[in-house]
């Protein structure tokens, strides 16, 4: 085991994070203690992917039915994250019951069947599901056990002589299992390669897992952390000391990048179509990133042939799928002629599909689930970065973090040795192991607006933000923007907060301005693949007879209202051309554009002039399966950024009113005698694109506690 002297300790491949003084705070609580751990363990994302890994610690504890002294292994449940691990997300299990299962093991091809007797052995009875790992843990005798998936480490595990390597690396402390779906067979063989080391004479402080990951231990939470980090920190140096020694990494860089502004450009306007491409069978949301270390790989000469080969490590692989996509666009591409460039990709969207229900049809078993979704989850293109596409933001996102570890396992087995891949049916045999098609059908039922993206503008605070927030429950991700920027910030770190930071992203928007909105809609295509909703909600009101009203005030009503729903329309169609999917127009206009009320010639012709532009849209982009609708609230008090600069004012004037009486006056002159509020405007854009109303285009909503003079005639 480590004998290094902590208080000179430093790491430079991996970070030491270990309070002393936190640590003592949890002495004597063991499992605290390997939470504790665990949680700095998952914290450095080069030790091991988000959710990837485990991490389990054995005590004595007294068994509730008998009192007596027992064996319980407490281990990360299934599902869940060693980062972000608490003790609810634990399976505790009775020890010595979890090894007599081998009592009643058949044999590899039964490997199913002994996860549901897992939970024979369950001794804490608010126990999250054991992992498939469980009896990883189990079958060796260490108090406290950690594994990983370090990308240092699977680069060897990787390479074509990782067995070699490993032995003479570390002078045969660290044992090695070649590769094999993790379950109960894997177990006793980490427990039979322990005892082969120690009956020739060696004392093991951990074992590689061939293409999967690594294995460390100690006898308390920091003799294990300590060791963890300085056998990582081995194999990282290891691969430093023999990067571009024998050749280039990646054999050289083949291509230039794009300038960094370049490749954000070119990516917000590619990314629709790649979007489009991917969403075929179900609308998916995208992510980008243009990291180093990708950039590194996707411009190189070693692309071509590393790209087919896939991912090694089963997480990286259960979220990578078999292999990417190479665009083959050159970096400055002009994405102008959309059709040209979607004729263009088509044939290698359609080779993919092709490839992967190949692959599905060579490896698949008389039980196998059914062919799941056959477009790629990650895109390459060189000289500009890599695109991920999933069901969700999140698992996007994961999926390029998942890429990005292997691109480093690719570069270090490259450096060392020669890298290799999966063979396809054991790739296949984890991505539709029953298990896991098991898992999915338990994940919750998407919410009705999972996999939009919805942009309304003004959402910094009114009525915006509250069809912001609407949206955001229903499972829309969405892009919080004004045109000022403190209301953006503070809305947007409240969304945050509340949805989590996948689910939203923020943009600084002028709706007049089409220099701001083209940048607004590139940060949506970049944040998130696209838009599939745009709401034209931002406003402003003037209250004033038509000879008190000035010529700048009437062109600042226009320029807002009108052109501002003009400019934002034209491009959000763009988008969701290239998409090919169709989408929601939602243009929040007024009672007033039907209603000839006192004093209102300016905003309620601007109004008038807003509903009819919702019309002719919608007439004219049916056949985009575009849809076109018009909201239109009254009286909508409530923090609502229309009743400053007079507005209020003005219309308690135009009423012979108080401002103070407007609330009840205006309640009072409707049919169902109610205050309308922003959350009751919310609830009427999501009916038009909850799905409900998917066959309706060019209708209105009056959304007014029932005015009659506003009713359509």
């Amino acid at each position: 085991m480590s004998n290094t002297n902590t208080e000179n300790m430093t790491f430079k491949h991996v970070s030491y994070l270990w309070d002393e003084a936190k640590a003592q705070e949890l002495a004597g609580d063991e499992v605290a203690l390997f939470i504790y751990r665990s949680n700095l363990l998952g914290a450095d994302l080069r030790l091991t992917n988000y959710g990837g890994g485990n991490t389990s610690v054995k005590i004595t504890d007294k068994d509730p039915l008998t009192g007596a002294d027992t064996e319980v292994m407490w281990i990360k449940g299934s599902g869940g994250d060693i980062g972000t691990l608490t003790k609810a997300g634990c399976a505790a299990l009775y020890l010595e019951r979890l090894r007599n299962l081998e009592n009643v093991y058949r044999g590899i091809e039964f490997e199913d069947e002994m996860v549901e007797l897992f939970n024979h052995c369950i001794f804490d009875l608010a126990s999250k599901a054991p992992s498939i790992d469980t009896p990883l843990h189990g079958f060796l005798p260490f108090k406290h056990i950690d594994h990983l998936h370090p990308d240092a480490a699977i680069a060897i595990a990787a390479a074509k002589d990782g067995k070699k390597i490993t032995e003479e690396l570390f002078d045969g402390e660290i044992g090695w299992v070649g590769w094999q779906r993790p379950g109960f067979d894997l177990g006793l063989q980490l427990r039979a390669c322990l005892e082969e080391a120690e009956k020739n004479g060696k004392k093991l402080r951990g074992i590689m897992l061939g293409s999967h990951g690594l294995f460390t231990w100690g006898d308390t939470a920091y003799e294990s952390y300590v060791n963890t980090l300085e056998v990582i920190e081995k194999c990282a140096e290891y691969l430093e000391n023999n990067y571009g020694k024998s050749r280039p990494v990646f054999g050289g860089q083949k291509i230039d990048s794009l300038a960094q502004e370049a490749r954000k450009v070119q990516a917000a306007k590619v990314a629709p179509i790649l979007r489009g491409f991917c969403s075929s069978e179900r609308q998916m949301i995208g992510h980008f990133t243009d990291d180093n270390r990708v950039l590194e790989f996707v411009n190189s000469n070693d692309l071509d042939k590393l790209a087919p080969l896939g991912t090694s490590c089963p997480d990286h692989f259960l979220r990578t799928k078999i292999s990417p996509l190479v665009l083959t666009l050159s970096p400055n591409e002009d994405l102008t002629d959309v059709a040209a460039i979607k004729e263009k990709l088509a044939p290698a969207f359609e080779a993919y599909r092709k490839m992967y229900s190949d692959y599905y049809q060579a490896c698949k078993r008389d039980n196998s689930p059914a062919m799941r979704d056959p477009n790629p989850v990650v895109i390459l293109y060189p000289g500009v970065g890599m695109f991920t596409f999933a069901k969700d933001k999140t698992m996007a996102r994961l999926a390029s973090e998942y890429y990005i570890n292997a691109v480093n396992v690719m570069k270090g087995a490259e450096a060392v040795s020669e890298y290799t891949s999966l063979p396809h049916q054991e790739a296949f045999d984890i991505e539709y192991w029953l298990l896991e098609e098991a898992k999915l059908q338990r994940m919750p039922k998407p919410k009705a607006l999972s996999g939009r993206i919805a942009l309304v503008t003004g959402s910094g605070g009114g009525i915006g933000k509250a069809i912001a927030k609407k949206f955001a429950e229903e499972g829309a991700c969405v892009i919080i923007n004004d045109i000022n920027e403190e209301r953006v910030q503070a809305t947007f770190e409240e969304f945050t907060k509340k949805f989590g930071k996948d689910a939203v992203s923020k943009t600084l928007l002028n709706v007049t301005d089409t220099d701001s909105t083209v940048n607004a809609i590139d940060d949506a295509s970049l944040a998130f693949g696209g838009v599939d909703i745009i709401v034209n909600n931002a406003g402003i009101s003037i209250s004033k007879s038509i000879a008190e009203h000035s010529l700048e005030e009437w062109d600042r009503l226009y320029d807002i209202l009108v052109k501002g729903q003009f400019i934002v329309s034209k491009a959000g169609i763009e988008v969701m051309r290239k998409q090919g999917f169709g989408g929601d127009i939602v243009n929040i206009v007024s009672k007033n554009a039907v209603v000839a009320g006192p004093n209102n010639p300016g905003y309620g012709s601007a109004k008038a002039a807003q509903a009819h532009l919702t019309r002719l849209m919608a007439a004219e982009l049916g056949a985009d399966k575009i849809r076109v609708n018009t909201v239109n609230p009254d009286a909508v008090i409530s923090d609502s950024n229309i009743w400053s600069g007079g507005w209020a004012e003005g219309r308690a004037k135009a009423y012979g009113v108080t401002v103070a009486e407007l609330p009840a006056y205006y309640a009072k002159r409707t049919l169902l005698n109610e205050i309308i509020l922003p959350d009751d405007i919310a609830n009427a854009c999501y009916a038009f694109v909850g799905g409900l109303l998917s066959k309706s285009t060019g209708n209105a909503l009056n959304v007014d506690g029932g005015v009659s003079m506003g009713f359509y005639r």
